[in-house]
């Protein structure tokens, strides 16, 4: 029986006065915890993504900020600080908000008396995302239960949107793990996620762990599944999301609403208000994050004798593009399912849960 320590993404000891994060990069051969414990380890984690998704990014640099003053408190370090974390990842907006949040309860105190405040207000962000997390999985579970489905529920998502992107239950992930506790059952299908194959890797492992039956597939092989008729929704997570509804997710996001639109197929995005940028009018003004080329052109992997590897996939001088995150119109959003309700994928909707 797995534990909420088991399915947690970041672990704060209140004793030592550390945070310990799981190295996502080796996952899933290997489970190995990491103690962050400057300001560069903090920034390295967030960049290199050994932490990813876009609450625990925010999460991550809210702590990393409390820890750059605990070691300076003064107003130079703290802007210091702030830029550097903002520097490390563009596109999730969480990390904005996040820090905006410390900064806000800190820069007029004493400096003699931010460090405590930032940890404070660091640790109430992390019981914030695993409550709104846990809604959200009770929002989408509705949704899940009145979908006109006999039998197993067939689920399709992109990426990784659980508890390894936030805290603990996830957001895309947190209605299929409340669905699974309450005994409907259900099957998931995980796009592999080319090229970081964060669907692979990430979702796949942690569907197992839980329990919940998965299959991985192609990335190019998820229309052809719901033209057959498997699939009966598609959930998936946001980085950010626009003021007018469209989101912004893990590219080839956008393909899989294309396709659900031509087949009949619910196409739900799961998310906290706090990847809600309101000051972002559509998602052509959201900036999209250009990684290496390299991870277009290789895989890594384990040998036959269980050694990592990484293999060329393309000849020598071969050049890639690489966005991270593309744009998927509102207009074929099915629903936003959020902590304080399920709304439509428009200004008018988001308004009235960011006033609620």
């Amino acid at each position: 029986m797995l534990t909420s320590d088991d399915l947690c993404s970041l672990r704060w000891d209140a004793t030592a006065g550390t945070v310990a994060i799981i190295d996502q990069t080796l996952l899933p051969h290997t489970l190995r915890w990491c103690h962050l414990d400057s300001l560069e380890a903090f920034c390295h984690a967030i960049a290199s993504m050994q932490v990813r998704g876009a609450p625990l990014i925010g999460v991550t640099a809210a702590f990393g900020l409390a820890n750059a003053l605990s070691r300076d408190p003064s107003s130079n370090n703290l802007e210091v600080a702030r830029a550097a974390l903002l520097a490390t990842r563009p596109t999730a907006v969480n990390l904005h908000w996040a820090l905006r949040r410390v900064v806000h309860e800190v820069a007029d105190l004493p400096p003699e008396q931010r460090a405590d405040r930032a940890l404070d207000c660091a640790r109430r962000l992390r019981e914030e995302d695993i409550t709104s997390c846990s809604r959200i999985g009770e929002r989408g579970l509705e949704l899940l239960r009145a979908l006109p489905v006999e039998g197993r529920l067939n689920i399709m998502t992109h990426c990784n949107a659980g508890w390894l992107a936030t805290i603990q239950w996830g957001t895309a992930l947190a209605p299929i793990y409340k669905a699974h506790a309450a005994g409907m059952p259900v099957h998931v299908w995980v796009s592999e996620t080319r090229p970081r194959n964060q669907g692979t890797n990430l979702t796949a492992w942690e569907l197992q762990r839980a329990g919940v039956p998965c299959t991985v597939v192609a990335d190019n092989s998820c229309a052809e599944l719901m033209r057959r008729g498997q699939v009966d929704c598609v959930l998936v997570g946001s980085d950010r999301t626009a003021a007018n509804g469209d989101v912004c997710n893990k590219v080839g996001t956008c393909l899989k609403a294309l396709a659900a639109r031509e087949y009949g197929v619910p196409f739900y995005v799961a998310l906290p208000l706090s990847t809600v940028d309101m000051d972002c009018p559509t998602g052509g003004d959201i900036p999209i994050e250009e990684r290496d080329a390299a991870e277009v052109l290789a895989v890594a992997g384990l040998d036959a004798a269980g050694e990592n590897l990484e293999v060329n996939l393309a000849g020598a001088g071969t050049r890639a593009f690489n966005p991270a995150f593309d744009i998927t119109p509102a207009a074929l959003v099915s629903a936003l399912v959020t902590e304080r309700g399920v709304v439509s994928a428009s200004q008018d909707g988001l308004s009235v849960l960011l006033q609620g």
